[in-house]
């Protein structure tokens, strides 16, 4: 009888393999267009840097700690968002001016929909490392910590707009993007903490699948008889 979650095949590793670099090439394609005259300069590096910082990190760690496909797309539409924050500013977004007009709002959103991403992408990363190099199981802790460190990221995420307004005055209020709207920070933390509740709730089937196939493939790695345990 065969289980219902045998090793993975040839092509599915292949796959597994290659789809982190078409990813990567893509990501850069959509870094470069956002950079072909940006609204303001500084904005865009300012928002582009945390790919930046995430690239070789994720490259260096590739081979001994592969992440999820599920986490790997992730990143990559955070990344879009981010570039495409930076290559407008975030209050000028075109598709926010499209949301403001169709609900009626008094503000572009887009910055909202870049601090839920904040919350449900770190998610699924902090799921991910908990669940692989901690003791920690699935359950309510495990819930309620990744939350607790996707509200950290977004807290240190607004201590960075906080410095780089000191730093930089003016030039920095692009990359702020308040629009006036004295609660903007709570507003980004609590947006991100939707995030990090929607990515736990929707995602977690998937991601666990997805899971026990990277452990699965990292067994018959290590010793390739445990690939006749597959099927019993």
């Amino acid at each position: 009888m065969q289980c219902q979650e045998g090793p993975m095949s040839v092509d599915d590793r292949t796959k597994t393999q290659v789809e982190p670099l078409f990813l990567l090439c893509g990501a850069f394609l959509a870094l470069a267009v956002s950079g072909l005259n940006p609204h303001d300069r500084l904005t865009w590096i300012l928002e582009i840097s945390p790919f930046l910082l995430a690239v070789p990190v994720l490259a260096v760690t590739h081979r001994r700690f592969p992440l999820t496909p599920l986490l790997y797309r992730l990143i990559v539409v955070h990344a879009i968002i981010l570039f495409i924050g930076g290559h407008y500013t975030y209050a000028e977004v075109p598709f926010g001016f499209t949301l403001q007009d169709m609900f009626g709002l008094s503000r572009n959103p887009y910055d909202r929909i870049g601090h839920f991403a904040q919350g449900f992408v770190p998610a699924i990363a902090a799921r991910e490392i908990l669940l692989r190099r901690t003791p920690l199981v699935r359950g309510g802790w495990l819930f309620f910590i990744v939350v607790s460190i996707c509200l950290a990221i977004s807290a240190c995420y607004e201590f960075i707009e906080w410095w780089s307004a000191v730093a930089l005055g003016q030039g920095a209020d692009a990359f702020l993007g308040t629009q006036g709207d004295p609660w903007d920070t709570q507003w980004d933390m609590f947006t991100a903490f939707l995030g990090a509740l929607t990515a736990q709730v929707v995602l977690a089937p998937l991601h666990d699948r997805q899971l026990r196939l990277i452990d699965r493939r990292q067994k018959v790695t290590a010793s390739p008889e445990v690939a006749a345990q597959g099927e019993s």
